[in-house]
């Protein structure tokens, strides 16, 4: 086949999938949607915290099939979906939901680069939800739980000869019939409830490494010691491998130390560059791995200089620190969903797109709510320079509010197969996106969902890592554990509590609904805590209560979160329609009224 061949070809293949596939369902898309290509979906590199050259993307359209749970891999495939959009989504081109009674299978061919011949091939899933096997040629070669966290194989034993390789999936998930982790997942939404999401939902990928090689980062700075502390997780790691870290401002090498495989490098840095929202300032890296005097592998990755801590103010009050400075946090609830890919943003540019949002709202901070996003979203806050609150996803028994007491000491009872896996997937969140210096608050629990053994999983998740505050409960029971008392209060933002001893921060208010004709998920029965008309009416609403904020900041408050980024299925109280194509409020006003609350706790300390 000659080269102009091989070309009609390529073209005639893209032809017969853009065929094969299409978007599904009558409701609102975003305007990337239409950008989505099955042959090259989502083909960023997905893990630029700790970047390799060589890599294959498997995203694409693979075939799948819906059946009972229990019973072998399926000989007929149901048709083909666009992974990895989840299969209750339109851009899957499936739009079916799964549910507990069922599982989903996929199945793929991939080949593999002639060039990686003698190297280890490592299979790579961003993130599945929820419980996954994954077989290769027809060999289980491994499973997970958890639904927000990567995981990966080493399949270089069952790899055949030949270019083809048979990849296998099953998924089960048993969405709120479950106890696990799933956020706002239901099989019957409504109101604050949205659409389930089963299967692959993070991009799926390859690369080549040797046997000796890094599997993990963490990255620790420490700017009262202008030092960073880089520690690199080896695989076949052995006495006299050496562990080699450049680190470079704008492409110039300033510093460079080695250690031994399993210490932590301890770098000292002359008059570092502190990162903040302001000046989101980051240093790269070149993480070598070294073995009998040769280059056995090579990350890139990079750290930002930052900390956050809490001090008592010149008036007693507790507050949120930015490098030893107090700095008020002010930021959207943002819940990362999308009306075409649910939990999956139909590319880069719109994953990237909320976040610019923000910033132009005159925010530094957001709240990521009840989700974890693939990793090109944190290091995209980490470029852009906004702070993150992160939550762990909400799980097990949904709160009844009105039986809500705020300090009568009543959890939930978990089961012992509840608890095990709570820790173990927030353990797995934590360890995942240690190194992100955008995020600074963990966050355990949200409005008393699924909350239990408060001050002990607080103490735990504190010790687990001790460089973040830790907001224990964003409103919901209220103990005296962790650094933050959290409120929430609709629609009005109120002062109602106060902790001497802690950071007091509203997580949650406003809400303010304006539901836009042509933009909306549902035709009827749209939620807000308040709802007008136009966009001037909805922006001098916020006004107001940004106003009230400010006096309450001098009072107190050390933070705040307006919900929310976007109107998300039925809710409509965001600053965006669902679709991304509407602004609903006048965003230059927002932007002025925003700056002041910010700049009050400046003004209340002079």
């Amino acid at each position: 086949m000659n080269k102009k061949t091989t070309v009609l070809f390529a073209l005639f293949l893209s032809c017969i999938l853009h065929a094969q596939w299409k978007p599904q369902g009558d409701k609102i898309k975003t305007k990337w949607a239409a950008q989505v290509d099955p042959n090259k979906t989502l083909p960023e590199y997905p893990r630029p915290i700790m970047e390799r050259s060589q890599w294959k993307n498997l995203n694409g359209l693979w075939n799948y099939a819906i059946q009972e749970s229990g019973k072998i891999a399926p000989s007929k495939y149901d048709g083909q979906i666009l992974v990895p959009f989840a299969a209750e989504s339109s851009l899957s081109g499936v739009m079916k939901q799964v549910g507990a009674e069922k599982e989903l299978w996929y199945e793929t061919n991939f080949s593999i680069d002639p060039n990686w011949n003698g190297q280890n091939i490592l299979l790579h899933f961003g993130a599945v939800d929820w419980k996954t096997e994954v077989y290769i040629n027809d060999i289980k070669i491994g499973s997970h739980t958890g639904g927000y966290t990567p995981f990966s194989f080493d399949i270089t034993p069952f790899i055949k000869n030949g270019n083809t390789q048979k990849l296998v999936v099953k998924v089960w998930d048993p969405s709120n019939d479950g106890t696990q982790p799933r956020g706002k997942q239901v099989k019957n939404p409504e109101g604050i409830w949205y659409t389930p999401v089963t299967g692959i939902w993070q991009t799926v990928w390859i690369e080549p490494v040797n046997a000796k090689n890094i599997t993990a980062l963490k990255t620790t700075p420490n700017i009262d010691q202008n030092s960073i502390s880089i520690k690199a997780e080896v695989a076949g790691a052995e006495t006299g491998d050496i562990i080699e870290i450049a680190v470079l401002d704008g492409g110039k090498e300033i510093a460079k130390e080695k250690a031994v495989a399993s210490e932590n490098v301890e770098i000292i840095l002359n008059n570092p560059k502190l990162w903040s929202p302001e000046n989101p300032f980051l240093y790269q890296t070149k993480i070598s791995l070294i073995s009998k005097g040769k280059v056995a592998d090579e990350v890139k990755s990079y750290f930002a200089m930052r900390k956050i801590s809490s001090k008592r103010d010149e008036n007693g009050i507790m507050r949120m620190q930015l490098n030893n400075k107090d700095y008020f946090q002010y930021g959207p609830l943002d819940q990362g969903w999308w009306p075409d890919g649910l939990y999956t943003a139909p590319t880069d540019e719109a994953l990237k797109y909320d976040i610019i949002k923000t910033k132009e709202l005159g925010f530094n901070m957001i709240r990521k709510h009840v989700k974890v996003e693939p990793q090109r979203w944190y290091t995209h806050c980490d470029q852009l320079g906004i702070l993150v609150w992160q939550d762990m996803l909400s799980g097990d028994a949904q709160p009844i509010w009105q039986d809500r007491k705020y300090f009568d000491g009543t959890e939930l009872q978990r089961s012992p197969k509840s608890e095990e896996i709570y820790r173990k997937e927030w353990r797995e969140i934590m360890d995942h996106l240690y190194s992100y210096p955008s995020i600074v608050v963990w966050v355990p629990f949200n409005e008393a969902w699924g909350q239990f053994k408060t001050v002990e999983i607080t103490e735990w998740t504190k010790n687990h890592d001790p460089s973040r505050l830790i907001n224990s409960s964003s409103g919901g029971n209220h103990f005296q554990t962790g650094d933050i008392l959290d409120l929430h209060k609709y629609p009005g933002p109120d002062l109602y509590l106060y902790d001497a001893r802690r950071v007091t921060v509203l997580g949650e208010y406003g809400g303010i609904g304006l539901p836009l004709e042509g933009h909306l998920w549902k035709t009827n029965d749209n939620w807000g805590y308040v709802k007008f008309k136009n966009e001037n009416e909805v922006t001098n609403e916020y006004i107001k209560y940004a106003q009230t904020l400010k006096n309450l900041v001098k009072s107190g408050f050390s933070a705040a979160v307006y919900t929310q980024t976007t109107d998300v299925e039925g809710e409509v109280n965001g600053f965006m329609t669902y679709d991304r194509k509407v602004d609903k409020m006048d965003f230059k006003k927002i932007n002025k009224i925003n700056r002041e609350v910010i700049e009050t706790l400046n003004q209340a300390n002079k």
